[in-house]
Parts: C-alpha cells; sequence; structure tokens
C-alpha cells in the first residue's frame, strides 16, 4: 500500500510504499535534498475501516438535523461498546464538538477518562495524540521545535518538527502537573487554531479540539489552570462515580474476554459540516433572555445581581458564557430531535458552563458551599423567560 510523505524543508509531496516503513530517503527535489524518515503505520491505522459517508450538505435543515441526531445515536452506541455508563459524560463531549470547542475533565483516577476520550477519537475516525502533562514538559515538546538537520551533502538548514499538537484530537492529560508556561502553550492552539514557533505560524489540521483532563484529589505538586485559560474550555466536565449496576458490567467486561473493536461512524469533513448545520438552529428570544439573566445575575458587581451573589460570588461569568450556553443549546436541540433551543436545553448545561468560570467567595468556601451548589440557587432563582419575551 502507498502512502504520501511531505518534505518539512520543501513542501514537495511524494509517494513511498508502506513497507519502506523506517528507511531513509532523499527528497526528489534537487534544491532541497533533504533526508527523509518514512514513517511507520500503525496497526489501528491498517486495519480500522473508513467511516460510512453521509451527506450532511444536501437537504433541508429539518432532515441534516434528524441526520446528525442519528449520528449521534450510532456514535454513542459505538463508545459505549468501551465505555460502560456516564451517559452525561459522553453527551457533553459530543455537545462540545459539534460546537467547534473544547473540555476539561475532572475526577478521580481509574474512572476512564483518558479511555473515553481515546474511545470518542476512534468512534469519530480522527487523527489522536496523547501528552501526559509533567512538571518538567516543556513548551517545545508540546508544539514542536526547528532542529538542524544535515542533508547528505552536508548542507545544514533548520527544520520544523512538528509536536503532538498537530492531530485533531489531543488529549492534555493530567494538565494541571504542568506550570503554567506549559499550559499556555495550548493557548493559541485552542483560540486560533494555529501554532506559532520562530516566527512562523503553521495552521492546524480541522477539525481540531482540545480535550484535558485534571485529578481533583492529588493537589500536591500541581500547578491550577489559570482563570484566562479555564474560560477557554467550553465546558468543565465532572467525572462521577458509576452506580453499582454499571459497575458490576465494568468488572464483568474487563476481567473476561470481551472484544468489541470501536467502529468509526463520522469523519473529520463530516464533523465540519455539522458544525455549520448547528449555527442554523433557531434560538427564540425568550430564551436569549434567560441565558441573559442567568449569567449577568451571578456578578456581584451588577446591579441586576441576586441578593446572595455578593456574599458567595467574587467573579461571576464574562459575555463567554453566554456564548456557549447558546452554542451548547443549539447542538442539544439537535441531539433531543428538537428544531429550536428551549430554555431546558439551557439550565441542563448551566453546571459544566458555569462551574469553571464562577469564582467562590473566602466566606463560601467557608462555609463548605460548592461552585455546583451556587449554580442550583441561581438556577432557583432565575425564572426560565415566557414565551414571547424579548431582549
Amino acid at each position: 500500500m502507498e502512502m504520501v510523505i511531505k518534505c518539512p524543508a520543501c513542501s514537495t509531496e511524494l509517494s513511498v510504499d508502506d513497507q519502506a516503513a523506517g528507511s531513509q530517503i532523499k527528497c526528489p527535489d534537487p534544491n532541497c535534498g533533504t533526508l527523509l524518515v518514512v514513517p511507520e503505520l500503525s496497526p489501528q491505522s491498517t486495519q480500522s475501516s473508513p467511516p460510512v459517508s453521509t451527506n450532511y450538505s444536501s437537504g433541508s435543515d429539518a432532515e441534516l438535523a434528524r441526520k446528525i441526531a442519528t449520528m449521534y445515536g450510532q456514535m454513542a452506541a459505538e463508545v459505549g461498546k468501551a465505555i460502560v455508563g456516564q451517559k452525561d459524560v459522553i453527551e457533553q463531549l459530543f455537545i462540545a464538538i459539534f460546537a467547534r470547542s473544547h473540555c476539561l475533565l475532572e475526577g478521580v483516577p481509574g474512572l476512564a477518562k483518558t479511555y473515553t476520550i481515546k474511545s470518542l477519537s476512534e468512534a469519530m475516525s480522527l487523527s489522536f495524540r496523547r501528552v501526559q502533562f509533567t512538571p518538567d514538559l516543556m513548551p517545545a515538546d508540546i508544539t514542536g521545535t526547528d532542529v538542524i538537520q544535515q542533508d547528505a551533502e552536508g548542507r545544514r538548514q533548520l527544520v520544523f518538527l512538528r509536536g503532538p499538537i498537530f492531530a485533531q484530537l489531543v488529549l492534555a492529560d493530567e494538565i494541571n502537573r504542568s506550570p503554567p508556561k506549559t499550559q499556555a502553550a495550548l493557548l493559541e492552539a485552542m483560540q486560533e487554531h494555529s501554532v506559532t514557533v520562530g516566527g512562523q505560524t503553521y495552521g492546524l489540521e480541522q477539525p481540531f479540539f482540545v480535550l484535558a483532563t485534571q485529578n481533583p484529589v492529588e493537589q500536591e505538586g500541581t500547578y491550577q489552570l489559570p482563570e484566562a485559560q479555564k474560560d477557554r474550555f467550553m465546558f468543565h466536565i465532572k467525572v462521577k462515580y458509576p452506580g453499582k449496576d454499571e459497575e458490576a458490567e465494568i468488572i464483568r467486561r474487563t476481567t473476561g474476554v470481551h472484544n468489541d473493536p470501536i467502529k468509526p461512524v463520522i469523519s473529520g469533513d463530516e464533523i465540519i459540516q455539522c458544525q455549520q448545520i448547528v449555527r442554523k438552529v433557531p434560538v427564540p428570544d425568550h430564551v436569549n433572555a434567560y441565558v441573559l439573566d442567568l449569567v449577568r445575575r451571578c456578578r456581584p458587581d451588577d446591579k441586576e445581581a441576586l441578593d446572595f451573589v455578593p456574599e458567595l460570588i467574587s467573579w461571576g461569568p464574562g459575555p463567554r458564557a453566554c456564548q456557549q450556553l447558546i452554542m451548547g443549546g443549539k447542538v442539544r436541540a439537535i441531539l433531543q430531535g428538537r428544531p429550536n433551543v428551549i430554555p431546558e436545553d439551557i439550565a441542563a448545561l448551566a453546571h459544566p458552563v458555569l462551574r469553571h468560570r464562577i469564582v467562590p467567595t473566602f466566606n463560601a468556601e467557608a462555609e463548605g458551599i460548592t461552585v455546583d451548589h451556587i449554580i442550583d440557587k441561581v438556577l432557583q432563582a432565575v425564572p426560565q423567560q415566557p414565551t414571547g419575551a424579548t431582549l
């Protein structure tokens, strides 16, 4: 089987046989002559079948929405071959992906956070890279770096070696293990979908997602994510313990013979089409008004703030919270088979959207009041706007 590789120095593409993996070949461009190493194909890439293509660019908006809902059911079923339970976690991951955003997962060790993300990449037929964040990890270990390479004629030149960020789905495992300098290496990639090294900007392959994990229990030797970086994540997802029946099924699967490989359901190009369809979902005025009330009344210095907010919240959510609630509501409406967003969509996503955008006061923490408790109080205090309400 032939594969196409690209010279990092002159961008010349050449076809080579996969049996030459690991060997060195010379760039055919007479003005370049760089020595290239033929990459090896992973067994997974040679065995997995391509996803069945679905046309998401033709048909009415209602038909396209039904196609996305059907595809979501298929994807959830494929991920369910590897992951038992965690329905809300899987749904929120899918919502973030179709909203073109990123997620931060938090949970104690052993809850399959990493395995869930890897299974997700297999169901979507996306290139996947895992970065294990450690205290000595450097930004160049993520983005890549320029190295001096010498060709057969002895000429030396700078060649950019791409880091693991150049994948469509990047798992930043235990992201709070690395110092802020290393964490910040993800900022440009997450916001601009590009990487700048040595004055040169490199675009990332689309679609692009960062899914990060962190452990809430062991805080010794960790570096809390800055508020500005946490705000880049659409959701802060709490991964909880499985139920009793789910845990029994986990034991059965992992200690016996269980071999049910995940099949890809959707490709990267189809995900991009779905992201464009999602933006067409209408949002009624009363839902927009509900989102504004929910977010603005969480700000302690706002004149419309709830009575308990100044006492419990020292810093409230910014405008990005409104954007993410609306985008998440649009995706959830489609996945639920509805033609438009309703207030229940917003309320269902309030916790993952707001929990990392609200900073509690010292008094709240001293009394044992968590951010989730504060969000519960806000949802109870802010009434859902009736149909026909305007901004």
